[in-house]
């Protein structure tokens, strides 16, 4: 998503500074940011300290090993002297000659037991047999770790027997050097890990700052809109969820830019519409003098134009309740009744050449009352738009899931240019200007059908008529 410079830059940054540096110490980006850090540095200080449990416990296991390969020569020599096999004279024999004849492992030592008595060990100058010479090992083998002063040292314990003399031999070796490399490895990780941890905390605030940016400039255009002023946009460049914000957005700004305009345009045309009668019956008022006859006709022209200014009034209430989802009392309808009702209605509307068409022959779920009254406007419609003796034709149709009522007249026909534009409120087409009505027929012809799931079609040719066709589902959603 592209933002514009300005919208990069931050205008108005004067006064809100102190402002800007609290939102980036309390914003997203930095949330961002401290969640990330906090992840890195669990996940990096437990990968660490699993590492190094585990090459310290490898360090033990791989000594104790060839500590056991070292002590490996004893159980040969118990079955005998070498070369010829004599027994030994006694423990301490044995013992002598396992030591003169095997060395132990580098940092390592030897150590013997007459029972748990230390006999001997090698080599002699070791700091080791002190600590060994405390271990008193059990009959069988065993090993574990001893503290000595020159640091931790593994240690594994055989037993050895001559005649009835009973004893072990135990070899032991310093761990120090390799758990030194252990610590130094793992302290490099550690420097590592915090150089990785600086260059991921600038590379995370660089990309939150990206992801952050069409927010920030969201917002910087909702601070510029206005009730005069809704033509702000947000620059969208992309297909990532952010664009797609940036997109919803704008969408949404037009959708108000236009609701605005409308909504302008309703009060201008309210207002023109409404200054006439005001108009009038203020004139008459003024004017009225005390004759019973002229005082009469005013009256029965201010009650003409009351009525004309209430009917103003109910037809926008109407309006305004058209999308609220108590608009509608749906019910069954008989379509074949209702079309005969509606003509019988529609017939003393005017001396015309009345037609019935055609009538549906089901069931229609709708509101009986909000039909009749939008088809009595289009009714009222074709009136308005013939001389007298003009043909004017009524008819529904049932086919499927469909119902279709309609209304046509010979009338002038509507001009191709304003088909879309006469079911707007206060609209009339070109060649309607002359014609008596506020423009708010058609209008509650297309809210009824609307709130019904339905729609209206129009089939006109100039100077041939007009046919207005009301399209409902026969089973309207809820």
């Amino acid at each position: 998503m592209v933002i514009d410079s300005r919208a990069r830059t931050g205008e108005g940054a004067g006064p809100g500074g102190t402002s800007t540096r609290r939102s980036l110490l309390s914003g997203v980006r930095t949330r961002v940011l401290v969640s990330f850090l906090v992840l890195l540095v669990v996940s990096t200080a437990a990968s660490l300290f699993v590492l190094r449990e585990v090459l310290l416990s490898r360090i033990s296991d791989r000594v104790t090993n060839e500590l056991a390969a070292e002590l490996e020569p004893l159980e040969a020599l118990e079955q005998g002297r070498p070369g010829t096999g004599g027994a030994w004279r006694d423990l301490e024999s044995l013992f002598d000659a396992f030591l003169d004849n095997n060395s132990p492992p580098p940092a390592g030592v030897f150590g013997t037991f007459v029972g748990t008595t230390p006999y001997r060990s090698v080599p002699i100058d070791s700091r080791l047999p002190d600590a060994i010479a405390a271990l008193e090992p059990d009959a069988g083998p065993t090993s574990g770790m001893v503290e000595t002063e020159r640091g931790e040292a593994v240690w594994i314990g055989v037993p050895a027997s001559v005649g009835s003399q009973q004893g072990s031999v135990v070899a032991a070796a310093l761990t120090t050097a390799e758990r030194d490399q252990v610590e130094d490895a793992v302290r490099l990780a550690v420097g590592v890990s915090l150089v990785v941890l600086l260059l991921a905390s600038l590379f995370i605030w660089l990309a939150a700052g990206r992801v952050v940016a069409p927010l920030q400039a969201v917002a910087r255009t909702a601070r510029t809109i206005s009730e005069t002023d809704l033509s702000g946009r947000i620059p969208v460049q992309g297909s990532d969820e952010i664009a797609e914000l940036g997109r919803t957005f704008n969408g949404m700004l037009d959708r108000l830019e236009t609701a605005f305009a409308g909504q302008k345009d309703f009060i201008t045309d309210v207002s023109h519409e409404l200054r006439t009668p005001i108009t009038v019956i203020r004139g008459h008022l003024e004017t009225l003098g005390d004759s019973p006859g002229e005082r009469e006709e005013a009256i029965m022209v201010i009650q003409d134009e009351l009525d004309r200014m209430s009917r103003y009034v109910d037809d926008l209430l109407l309006l305004t309740k058209a999308p609220r989802p108590d608009f509608l009392r749906v019910a069954p309808v008989d379509l074949d009744l209702f079309t005969h009702d509606l003509f019988a209605k529609a017939r003393s509307f005017g001396d015309r050449e009345w037609k019935l068409d055609r009538t549906g022959v089901g069931i229609v779920l709708a509101d009986q009352d909000r039909l009749t009254q939008a088809m009595m406007n289009l009714v009222e419609n074709a009136v308005r738009h013939t001389v007298d003796g003009g043909k004017i034709s009524i008819g529904t149709s049932l086919e499927g899931d469909e119902a279709r009522l309609w209304v046509s007249d010979e009338g002038p026909g509507v001009d191709p240019a304003d088909r879309e534009r006469i079911f707007g409120r206060f609209a009339r087409g070109k060649s309607q200007r002359s014609v008596e009505g506020a423009g708010l027929g058609l209008s509650i012809v297309q809210a009824i059908a609307e709130a019904h799931g339905g729609s209206v079609d129009l089939d006109s040719d100039l100077g041939k008529g007009s046919t207005f066709v009301v399209v409902l589902p026969a089973a309207p959603k809820a």
